[in-house]
């Protein structure tokens, strides 16, 4: 059975779906591995690396994938790239389905069997499978160093004999994945570290990480947490009083940082033009969900905006500036959810239907796309 691994066409996207260490594993499952002349040279790897691994080279993108039965990429494929693939084929990539719904159909029509990965279900058995995860780790990390690097002070206490530097001062909004990574970067780079969430259980989380936490404590939201660890809607009682805590805590800041996103939503706003008029002068605000929107309305996707003397970032994929280590985490992803669906005695696909990994991710099946609740 062929896998395929197709250079990325998307524009900006340097990351690429396996690695040579991934390679040597699916070799291991009795696979056999085509990659496209050049699709790990955004991160850094060589077509000479993947034939060492036991990968054959293909000179163009077609016929990478013209008699593949797998075809993994780090962004789904779209209009002529779909047309190249077989009908019964298997695709595992980051779909977008709430916003590329057009591709997902084609893909449909198509007769192609096709994974979004940013759906598989959060249960430990997936853990290993989490692109979301491992991606939004390395964007954490990335947004505190990027941010550092436009902010024009240092971030630790420095104590010279010219006299103290007092450190940086920087806000997290929003303790997943990539707020708990960019809060404990943020504490090594030497900053004082607060956070803020919605969701209670966060607050240990911070604290631990060595951050204060900002909410309003009152029972509300004590209680603001499903059993399944999601958030409760707040009441606009709740809410004003947690807006008017934010505004104040905004104003000491010299770093802002966001990543609140609703998948197949806009980002919701929690930074108003109010609040970053009463920032400091050359204060930063690196917004993670500029792609969805934004967490503050002026923010522009993959733009840099100065505004009210605030810099505001909108970087629409900053794991893809750290393409070697991306590409790497999630080249492992892919490999651990192929160990599922794949057979390891005979090599052949062996798609589990019952299975809650399989059936949570699918959205093409058939001939059809997979309805979801």
């Amino acid at each position: 059975m062929r896998v395929a691994i197709p250079k990325e066409t998307r524009p900006g996207e340097t990351r690429v779906a396996a690695t040579p260490e991934s390679i040597k594993k699916l070799k291991g499952l009795g696979l056999d591995i085509v990659v496209q002349a050049g699709a790990g040279a955004g991160a850094k790897i060589a077509d000479a690396d993947y034939l060492a691994a036991g990968a054959t080279i293909a000179p163009d993108a077609a016929s990478t994938v013209r008699d593949a039965d797998i075809v993994l990429m780090v962004r789904g494929p779209q209009g002529p790239e779909i047309a190249n693939i077989k009908k019964g084929a298997v695709v595992a990539a980051l779909l977008s389905p709430h916003t590329e719904q057009d591709n997902i159909n084609a893909l449909a029509a198509a007769g192609i069997t096709a994974f979004a990965m940013e759906l598989l279900p959060r249960i430990s058995r997936a853990q290993s499978m989490d692109v979301l995860s491992s991606q939004a780790n390395l964007a954490g990390y990335k947004a505190v160093v990027d941010a550092a690097a436009t902010f024009g002070r240092a971030m630790p206490m420095m104590m010279t004999a010219a006299g103290t530097i007092a450190p940086a001062r920087v806000l997290i909004m929003g303790v997943g994945v990539a707020g708990l990574q960019a809060i404990a970067t943020a504490k090594r780079m030497g900053a004082i570290v607060s956070a803020t969430d919605v969701r209670p259980a966060t607050k240990e989380q911070v604290e631990s990480l060595g951050g204060t936490f900002v909410a309003v404590m009152d029972e509300e939201f004590k209680n603001a947490q499903t059993a399944a660890g999601y958030a409760k809607p707040m009441s606009p009682e709740y809410q004003a009083k947690q807006a008017a805590l934010t505004a104040e805590t905004i104003k000491k800041q010299d770093i802002v940082i966001t990543t609140a996103l609703i998948p197949g939503r806009k980002a919701p706003i929690l930074v108003t033009e109010e609040m970053i008029k009463t920032m400091k002068p050359g204060s930063v605000i690196m917004d993670l969900a500029a792609a969805a929107g934004g967490n503050t309305p002026l923010s522009r996707p993959d733009e840099v905006v100065e505004a009210h003397g605030v810099t505001i970032l909108g970087p629409t994929n900053l794991p893809g500036a750290l393409a070697v280590d991306a590409s790497s985490l999630y080249a492992r992803n892919l490999f651990n959810f192929l160990s599922l669906i794949v057979d390891k005695k005979t090599g052949a696909l062996a798609l589990d239907w019952n299975d809650e990994i399989v059936k949570g991710s699918a959205v093409t099946k058939d001939g059809a796309t997979v309805a979801r609740s």
